[in-house]
C-alpha cells in the first residue's frame, strides 16, 4: 500500500491497498506482495507461500489487520525519525534483522539504536512513544488490533473530529438501510452551488464507466506512459538455449514484470462531454410524472435519444449518465420502488446497472449473503465431475468467465444451487444459465446465485428433475402449437419434412437461449424476457424461426438440420421486437402448461407492491376458476395441431361480461384487445338454440369440400374476411373442433385455436344468446 501525503500533511490518500487481495494473497503472482522493510515479522518468516504446494489443512492464516498494525508502526517510526529504515542493509540482512527482534524487549529502542536516532526517540511525547511500542510489538498475539489502537489516548483529542465508520447496509440484506440516515442540522447544506462538482459525488466505478464511454482507453493510456512496452514475439527469442532450459541473450520483456507506477487518468474529456448536463440530472425527482419520455421519468432533454436504437443509446455518455443515476436511486429504494423499476426497464436498462436491475425484476429480497454463506460448497458431490467438464466449455470466448477465477466462481455458484435444491439434479446447460448472472455479478456470488435461483422456477419450473421427459415434451408440444398459431405455412412445411422442435429447440429452452447466443445478445434478450411471464420464451422461439423463415421453407429435412447445427446470425433487436408483438397477439391460456409453476400467493411483505409486467395483455396469474383451462393427457395434447383457449379468455377477448343472473351480455370497451371471431361448428339447430354473441355457424359435417376447401357460403366468406384475427373454434365434440382447426391451419389460416371444454364450458355463464324470431 502507498500513502500519499499533501503539503500540509492533513490531506492523505491511500493507493494500491487492494493488490494483496487481487492476487489471492499473493498466490497468483511470482513476487512477494509488499515491501520487505514494512512487512510484519510473521509475514516475513512465512516466506512466499503457494497454496498449490500445501494441503488444504496446511494453509497459514493470510496477512491480516495485526500485520497491518506492524506496518503502521514502521511508517510512524519513519515519520518521527525523518528517515527511511534499513537503507544501509540489503534485503537479506534487513530480513534477518527483523527476525532477531524476537529476542529483544523494546523493539522501538533497538530500531533507534540501529539507525542512530536515540536522541529523537527520547524527545518524543510519551503518548506517541507508547503508540509506537504498541504497534511494534513482536508477538502478533500481544499486538493490538486497529480497533484497540483507536482507544489509545493519542487519538482522544482528535477522535471526535471523525465520524465513526458505519458499514452501509447492502441492497439485499435483512438490515434496515435507512437506520443510520441523518439529515444535516442546517438544511441549507443540501443546496448546491453552480460550481459544485457533481461528478465527484458519483461512485468510482460509475465515473470510470462513463470515462470509457466518453472515449477513455486505459490500454492506450498505459502505452503512452510506457507502462506497456511489448516486443514482437520474434524479438523475445533467446540467442542461446541450453538443454536444462537456461537461456542467454535476451532480457525479460517488461510486460511480464510488475510496474507499480501510478497513472492518473484525466477526466477532462468526460467533463467536457458532460458540461451541458444540468445539476438537476444528478438528483432526479422520482415522483415527477411530467416527463416527456414514454414510460420514463428521465429528463426532457433525453427524449430524442430515447428513440435511437438501443446499441446507440448504450454508447451515449449523457444518456447513460441520466439513466444510471435514475436506476441507482430507484434501486436504492427497492422494493418500495419496484413498480417504477419495471416501468423504467420497459425503456431500457443501463448496462452498468443491469445486474441489480435483473435481481429487482426477479424479486430477489432478503439476506442473500447469509443464505449463500451457509451452503456447503466444498464437500465433494457426485456432479462435481460433470461440472468440471462443463465449465471450461461455457462461453470460453469471454475472458472473464474463462479465467481461472471465473472457473472457481462458476464451480461455487453451481454447487451451491445443486446442494440447495436436493429435489432437482444437475443437467448440462445449467452452466450456460448461470453464465449471465455470474458475468453481471462477478464480485457478488451470492447475488448471482440468488438471481439464478429465482430465474429457474419462473421460466424452467421442473426442467431439472431427474426425469424431466414429461415436462420437456409438454413444453415442445406447446411450442409446436405456437408455431402453428402464428405461422401456419411454416408449421405445415416443418411437419411435412419431419423437422419437429425436439430436434433443435431443446437447447434453446433448457438454457433460455444462452447456449445459442453470445452474452452481449443474451443481455438484450433477457432485458425483455424478464419483463414477461413464463410463456414469453415461446414467442422468442417463434421469432427466431421467422427470421429464418425463407431458408426453412426452401429447404428439406437435411438442409434444416445443417442450418441449425450452425445457427446463422440472428438480429437480436428484431427478435425482441417481434417477440413482444407475438406475445401481445397470444391469449394467455394458449400457452397453458400443466407442469408450469403454479401461481404463488403474495407474501405479507409484498402486499401493496405489484410486479406489474411489461406487456399490456399480461397481468398476474388469476386464481383458477371453472372457466380456466383444464389439463389433458400429453398424447391428446400432441394430437392437436392448434392450441386451446380457455373460456375466460374467450369471454375477455369477445369483450363480453355477465350482469347478475341475466343472460344478456353487455359490451366492454377494450379497443386495445385483439379482435376475435368465434366459429361455431355445431349443426344449425343447436346453433339456433343458443350461441355466443357475434359468432358464425359453419357446421362441421358440411364445412369442407372434397378438395379440402371451405364450402362456399356467407359464413365462409365472413371467415375468409377475418383471416388474421384470432379465430376460436367452438363445438360439442373436442375431436371435431381439433380437426376443423387443423384443416384451417392447412389452409394457412393464422391464429386458430379451439375452445377448451367446448360449448358446454360456456353454458353456465349465461352468455349464450338466442336469435329473435323472424316476423
Amino acid at each position: 500500500m502507498w500513502i500519499f501525503l499533501g503539503e500540509s500533511m492533513d490531506h492523505v490518500k491511500l493507493a494500491k491497498f487492494g493488490l494483496y487481495h487481487m492476487t489471492a494473497h499473493g498466490d497468483d503472482v511470482d513476487f512477494p506482495i509488499g515491501y520487505p522493510s514494512y512487512l510484519a515479522p510473521e509475514v516475513t518468516a512465512q516466506g512466499i507461500f503457494k497454496s498449490s504446494d500445501h494441503g488444504p489443512n496446511e494453509k497459514p492464516l493470510p496477512s491480516g489487520p495485526k500485520s497491518d498494525v506492524w506496518s503502521l508502526g514502521i511508517i510512524l517510526f519513519e515519520l518521527c525519525m525523518g528517515r527511511k529504515l534499513f537503507q544501509s542493509l540489503d534485503i537479506s540482512e534487513r530480513l534477518k534483522f527483523l527476525l532477531t527482534l524476537d529476542c529483544v524487549d523494546d523493539t522501538v529502542t533497538v530500531l533507534a539504536e540501529e539507525h542512530g536516532c536515540l536522541d529523537i526517540i527520547k524527545n518524543l511525547p510519551e503518548n506517541v512513544l507508547g503508540l509506537l511500542k504498541k504497534c511494534l510489538t513482536f508477538p502478533p498475539s500481544k499486538r493490538p488490533t486497529p480497533g484497540d489502537l483507536l482507544q489509545d489516548k493519542v487519538f482522544s483529542e482528535v477522535l471526535h473530529f471523525y465520524t465513526p465508520f458505519i458499514k452501509p447496509a447492502s441492497l439485499f440484506s435483512s438490515s434496515l438501510r435507512c437506520a443510520d440516515l441523518n439529515l444535516p442540522e442546517d438544511i441549507s447544506q443540501l443546496c448546491k452551488d453552480e460550481d459544485s462538482d457533481y461528478l465527484a459525488e458519483r461512485p468510482i466505478e460509475e465515473v470510470y464507466y462513463l470515462w470509457c464511454l466518453a472515449g477513455g482507453d486505459l490500454e492506450k493510456e498505459l502505452v503512452n506512459k510506457e507502462i506497456i512496452r511489448s516486443k514482437p514475439p520474434i524479438c523475445t527469442l533467446p540467442n542461446f538455449l541450453f538443454e536444462d532450459g537456461e537461456s542467454f541473450g535476451q532480457g525479460r520483456d517488461r510486460s511480464f514484470l510488475l510496474d507499480d507506477t501510478t497513472v492518473t487518468l484525466s477526466l477532462c474529456q468526460l467533463r467536457n462531454r458532460l458540461k451541458d448536463v444540468s445539476g438537476e440530472a444528478f438528483y432526479p425527482l422520482l415522483e415527477d410524472d411530467q416527463s416527456n419520455l414514454p414510460h420514463s421519468n428521465s429528463s426532457n432533454e433525453l427524449s430524442a435519444a430515447a428513440t435511437l436504437p438501443l446499441i446507440i443509446r448504450e454508447r451515449d455518455t449523457e444518456y447513460q449518465l441520466n439513466r444510471i443515476i435514475l436506476f441507482d436511486r430507484l434501486l436504492k429504494a427497492y422494493p418500495y420502488k419496484k413498480n417504477q423499476i419495471w416501468k423504467e426497464a420497459r425503456v431500457d436498462i443501463p448496462p452498468l446497472m443491469r445486474g441489480l436491475t435483473w435481481a429487482a425484476l426477479l424479486g430477489v429480497e432478503g439476506a442473500i449473503h447469509a443464505k449463500y454463506d451457509t451452503i456447503d460448497k466444498d464437500t465433494p458431490i457426485p456432479t462435481d465431475r460433470q461440472i468440471e467438464v462443463d465449465i471450461p466449455r461455457c462461453h470460453q470466448y469471454d475472458e472473464l468467465l474463462s479465467s481461472p477465477e471465473g472457473h472457481v466462481k462458476f464451480r461455487r455458484v453451481l454447487k451451491a444451487w445443486v446442494v440447495s435444491h436436493p429435489e432437482l439434479v444437475y443437467w448440462q446447460g445449467l452452466d450456460s444459465l448461470c453464465a449471465p448472472f455470474l458475468y453481471l455479478n462477478f464480485n457478488n456470488e451470492a447475488l448471482a446465485y440468488a438471481c439464478m435461483s429465482a430465474f429457474i422456477p419462473k421460466y424452467l419450473y421442473n426442467f431439472f428433475l431427474k426425469d424431466n421427459s414429461h415436462v420437456i415434451q409438454e413444453y415442445l408440444t406447446v411450442f409446436s402449437q405456437m408455431i402453428a398459431f402464428h405461422d401456419p405455412e411454416l408449421s405445415n412445411h416443418l411437419n411435412e419434412i419431419g423437422f419437429i422442435p425436439d430436434l433443435y429447440a431443446i437447447p434453446w429452452f433448457l438454457t433460455m437461449f444462452t447456449h445459442v447466443f453470445p452474452l452481449h445478445k443474451i443481455f438484450h434478450l433477457w432485458d425483455t424476457l424478464l419483463l414477461g411471464n413464463a410463456s414469453f420464451p415461446f414467442c422468442i422461439g417463434v421469432a427466431i424461426l421467422q427470421q429464418l423463415r425463407d431458408r426453412l421453407l426452401a429447404n428439406g429435412f437435411n438442409e434444416c438440420i445443417l442450418l441449425f447445427s450452425d445457427l446463422p446470425e440472428i438480429d437480436i433487436e428484431r427478435c425482441v421486437r417481434e417477440s413482444v408483438s407475438l406475445f401481445c397477439w397470444t391469449p394467455k391460456s394458449v400457452t397453458y402448461r400443466q407442469h408450469a409453476q403454479p401461481p404463488r400467493l403474495p407474501t405479507e411483505s409484498a402486499v401493496g407492491r405489484s410486479s406489474a409486467p411489461y406487456f399490456p395483455t399480461e397481468c398476474p396469474d388469476p386464481p383458477k376458476t371453472d372457466l380456466s383451462r383444464e389439463a389433458i393427457p400429453l398424447n391428446d395434447l400432441k394430437s392437436e395441431v392448434s392450441p386451446r383457449i380457455s373460456a375466460e379468455d374467450l369471454i375477455d377477448l369477445c369483450e363480453l361480461t355477465v350482469t347478475g343472473h341475466f343472460k344478456t351480455p353487455t359490451k366492454k370497451s377494450k379497443s386495445s384487445k385483439p379482435k376475435l371471431l368465434v366459429v361455431d361448428i355445431r349443426n344449425g339447430e343447436d346453433f339456433l338454440r343458443g350461441h355466443i354473441a357475434g359468432s358464425i355457424n359453419i357446421p362441421f359435417s358440411s364445412a369442407f369440400t372434397a378438395e379440402g376447401e371451405l364450402t362456399p357460403g356467407p359464413s365462409a366468406t365472413q371467415l375468409q374476411s377475418c383471416k388474421g384475427k384470432v379465430i376460436v373454434i367452438v363445438g360439442h365434440v373436442a375431436k371435431h373442433m381439433a380437426e376443423f382447426a387443423a384443416q384451417l391451419v392447412k389452409m394457412k389460416y393464422p391464429r386458430i385455436c379451439t375452445l377448451d371444454g367446448g360449448i358446454n364450458r360456456i353454458r353456465p355463464t349465461g352468455l349464450l344468446t338466442v336469435p329473435s324470431p323472424q316476423i
